[in-house]
């Protein structure tokens, strides 16, 4: 299968802007819920195409600019299927575990540049995600957080909003929980 390749469109972007302050990368889709022995590959490729392969093409494209600019702030969502890993969710949650690892990373190669790399990992917030789940697996979900609801788009915006502001200075490679207590490390 062949695996697209938007690293032109995204540096033609970046390359349309007078400056780069702040990157915010938000992939995410889910696929469909199968064991990990049962999933498709091209739905497996698909996931890891869009969640990982698109964060990582935007993240590149910025990275220059920012270092040119000698400032930048980049926040890529994950979720706590990226820390924790999900049942019948193997490609969701790997895509998301390699953007957490793909932050760490850069946030240590850009550190020196005044640039900072983190990562918000919410839990499950009410979005059109929730359009390609089971209502068993959204229950699933729900179960697992101990505040007993689902995450507020508000509440992670604000997180996001912090760790993209000039405010975010020292930390890089950092990866921020909003999951409600259902992940704690």
């Amino acid at each position: 299968m062949p695996i697209p390749d938007n690293s032109d469109s995204v540096s033609a972007a970046i390359a349309a802007c007078t400056r780069v302050d702040a990157l915010i990368t938000s992939a995410g889709i889910a696929g469909p819920n199968a064991t990990t022995w049962e999933y498709p590959f091209e739905d497996w490729r698909k996931i890891m195409s869009v969640n990982l392969d698109g964060t990582w093409h935007c993240l590149r494209a910025a990275a220059p600019r920012m270092i040119e600019q000698g400032y930048g702030r980049v926040v890529t969502i994950a979720s706590v299927a990226g820390k924790e890993g999900n049942p019948d969710a193997p490609a969701y949650s790997a895509s998301k575990a390699g953007v957490i690892s793909l932050t760490k990373s850069m946030g240590k190669e850009l550190a020196t540049h005044n640039i900072s790399v983190n990562c918000v990992t919410p839990a499950a917030a009410k979005t059109r995600i929730f359009d390609q789940m089971s209502q068993e697996f959204i229950d699933f979900m729900l179960a697992k957080i101990p505040r007993g609801r689902f995450l507020e788009v508000d509440e992670a915006a604000a997180l996001i909003a912090w760790a993209a502001s000039e405010e975010c200075s020292f930390s890089t490679g950092s990866i921020f929980d909003v999951s409600g207590g259902r992940s704690v490390y």
